[in-house]
């Protein structure tokens, strides 16, 4: 049984200093990312691209709906195979390459979660897991580029 599912933004761009787009330097990149009944994001383009360091940027957010969606799964799975995770943190990173023929493209991303569990005997499951939930990652498989994990996983000592 297939299901679709619908999400929508809009985008609001607020960088008008006056003269609009009249050249590359007149026009801030900031915007506005508003989704119902959520809490406004505001974004820029990457400082490397005139934007604004202060506020995420599309590649920011694409590193992290990649490394969100993944947690979102692994949790999951390590809930239904009864390993218990007690933390989760990861230290996302992704790598974009400029080119002249397009503009350029992600050529990775890798995902570093650090997980803490309350079993030592479920360790090297739980890294296991880390790869199915890359299967199960609806980010991840629209995703034209690999995404690579490097787990990390340890009991927590009592």
């Amino acid at each position: 049984m297939s299901k679709e599912h619908h999400y929508n933004a809009t985008i609001i761009w607020t960088g008008n200093k006056g003269l609009g787009t009249k050249s590359y330097n007149s026009y801030d990149r900031n915007h506005t990312i508003s989704i119902e009944n959520k809490v406004d994001i505001l974004a820029s383009s990457d400082p490397a691209f005139l934007g604004d360091n202060s506020k995420h940027n599309p590649e920011d957010l694409l590193v992290s709906s990649l490394s969100g969606c993944h947690m979102l799964w692994y949790l999951h799975l390590c809930s239904v195979n009864g390993i218990t995770v007690l933390d989760y943190k990861d230290n996302a990173s992704g790598t974009m390459k400029e080119t002249v023929e397009n503009g350029g493209h992600f050529t990775e991303v890798v995902l570093r979660p650090i997980v803490i569990i309350t079993d030592k005997a479920q360790v090297d499951r739980a890294n296991e897991l880390h790869k199915e939930a890359n299967k199960m990652c609806f980010i991840a498989n629209s995703c034209n580029f690999p995404v690579r994990h490097i787990p990390t996983c340890r009991a927590m000592v009592k």
